[in-house]
């Protein structure tokens, strides 16, 4: 610590080793101003995301860092965070972060979990399950997933940890599946939806709507098919289909899919069904 830190310090016969000036501290991790200010955006940005429970540890870190700023330049810093940079997330989710923490701890520690569960696109139905946690994922910021092996379907399945209605930690560790590859998992799959077995999925976009397919990277398996007239057709690989569907949804007549079969059929029945409820009689 003397060769390296220059800490004051010095050996007695009656005190041994010591510092001779006592307010000496080790020295604190050299950061810029604009590094500081980055991490500052960061907790902006997970306060933003459903209130997450590690924004404000985060906030106490920083401020410690803060120290060794001037106070005027802090407070500069904090005042260009707070009202000329804002981040919104979309709709939060209701997430209790004491079961989010006993995930993280069951991930970590690789110990089943029980939990009560309850099922959304079956009219709210609440199951009992035992769960092998492999990893927890965040899609867009604000659905908390976790991903295990489900021992009551007997396959890795994805549940959302906010329709988490209970959760208890058992005694019985696991291993994960070696075949299992998390990176290729999600790669199979479009937004959140686990889905069968992989399939193509080819979708076109008239002129109009072209151009906000072009911006973004919407699959690891997107290959983008231009035509003369403007409108492209986008090709993917992927698992699920209702995510497909609702996300073709959004985009109205300008989009149609045109393959598989079966994903056709689900649109035109979809298109068939909402239809019928813009009808002049009320619902």
């Amino acid at each position: 610590m003397k060769d390296r830190f220059q800490a004051p310090i010095k050996v007695s016969r009656e005190k041994g080793y010591h510092y001779t000036d006592r307010e000496w501290r080790l020295p604190t991790i050299p950061l810029t101003k604009g590094e500081l200010f980055a991490l500052t955006l960061g907790a902006r940005m997970l306060e933003a995301y459903a209130g997450s429970a590690y924004a404000p540890q985060l906030r106490s870190a920083i401020g410690r860092l803060a120290q060794r700023l001037p106070e005027q330049e802090w407070l500069d810093l904090q005042q260009l965070a707070d009202e000329r940079l804002i981040f919104r997330a979309g709709a939060e989710t209701h997430l209790d972060w004491e079961i989010w923490q006993r995930l993280e701890d069951a991930c970590r520690e690789k110990r089943r979990v029980w939990m009560r569960y309850r099922t959304a696109s079956r009219g709210d139905q609440v199951s009992e399950r035992e769960l092998d946690p492999y990893l927890l994922h965040i899609y867009r910021g604000t659905n908390p997933y976790v991903i295990g092996w489900c021992h009551k379907r007997q396959q890795v399945r994805w549940f959302r940890v906010d329709r988490i209605l209970a959760l208890k930690t058992l005694p019985e560790t696991f291993e994960i599946d070696p075949t299992f590859d998390p990176k290729a998992h999600l790669a199979m799959i479009f937004q959140h939806e686990a889905g069968g077995i992989p399939r193509q999925v080819r979708i076109w976009f008239d002129a109009q709507t072209a151009p906000f397919i072009r911006e973004r990277r919407w699959h690891p398996t997107q290959v983008i098919e231009e035509n003369p007239d403007g409108s492209l057709i986008l090709r993917i690989t992927v698992r699920g289909m209702n995510d497909v569907k609702r996300w073709v949804l959004g985009y109205g007549r300008g989009a149609r899919v045109l393959e598989p079969p079966d994903l056709v059929d689900m649109m035109r029945q979809e298109i068939c069904e909402m239809s019928r409820q813009y009808v002049d009689e009320e619902p």
